[in-house]
């Protein structure tokens, strides 16, 4: 069998990768489903549970996000429909159409957003937006996981609003099986360098610790990059290892349709 001329590893959580591999699959690439990270819910006591009616909005860090917290308020409280005139927010289209699919959010809950034709989808985008309104809410939820971003809610309190930070969920490194590194031994043996989806610095962090310890650590400083955010440019070959050279990257908007094209066009 002769061994494929592309081939692209995909590092987005479990259940966000399916239909860019098909689409990939379909152009030609073999594609590669490896989880960067897992997503482990947490546990939070019902007294200690924000609720989204005690403020005026609540800012999702990704659909993600809205799916833990959700899950969260319905074994507390039981499922209930999102309160009126509380609005939701996140940073991009992808992200509120995850939102949106969600039952609790109904046809009248307001969802603010960076557009698709915005510069970028991410908390300065979304800063953008809200600088628009003609108020900044008075008491803002910032719903994200363990670690993350402060910039968001560091603006919001610098602009005097009152930012409540709660973690949904919990994010850890994944540990690749044998068969995973099998395959991407199997194509760093036949001199095949893999173009990478990285979407997190966490997720760049955890890919680079899993092919370090698997002895693929000089096959990955060969490989290209598609990158969700500039910023990840830093947390990839050569660049992470303090060489001044630019990695062999494209960057591109965080939605499957942006992602594609940056894998065709690399």
């Amino acid at each position: 069998m002769s061994s494929p001329a592309q081939v692209a590893v995909l590092t987005r959580p479990e259940g966000r990768n399916e239909a860019l591999a098909g689409r990939l699959a379909d152009a030609g690439w073999a594609a590669r489903i490896l989880p960067a990270l897992e997503i482990h819910s947490l546990d939070v006591p019902a007294a200690q549970l924000p609720r989204p009616a005690d403020f005026d909005m609540v800012v999702f860090v990704s659909g993600n996000a809205a799916k833990q917290y959700l899950g969260q308020l319905a074994a507390a409280h039981g499922a209930a429909p999102w309160p009126d005139g509380v609005i939701a927010a996140t940073v991009g289209p992808a992200s509120a159409q995850a939102l949106r699919v969600l039952a609790a959010f109904g046809a009248n809950t307001t969802v603010l957003h960076p557009g698709d034709d915005a510069p970028s989808h991410d908390s300065e985008a979304l800063w953008a937006v809200l600088g628009r309104l003609p108020a900044l809410p008075g008491r803002v939820l910032l719903v994200r996981g363990t670690q993350g971003r402060d910039w968001l809610g560091d603006q919001l309190q610098a602009h005097g609003v009152a930012v409540t930070r709660h973690a949904a969920y919990l994010r850890r490194p994944a540990v690749w099986d044998a068969e995973a590194l099998e395959a991407l031994r199997g194509w760093a043996d036949a001199g095949i360098f893999a173009t990478w989806l990285i979407t997190s610095g966490e997720g760049a962090d955890a890919v680079r610790a899993n092919l370090e310890d698997a002895g693929l650590a000089s096959w990955w400083r060969q490989c290209r990059f598609v990158l969700t955010h500039p910023s990840l440019a830093r947390r990839v070959p050569p660049a992470c290892d303090g060489a001044s050279a630019p990695a062999m990257v494209k960057i591109c908007l965080p939605n499957d349709e942006s992602i594609f094209q940056a894998f065709v066009a690399a």
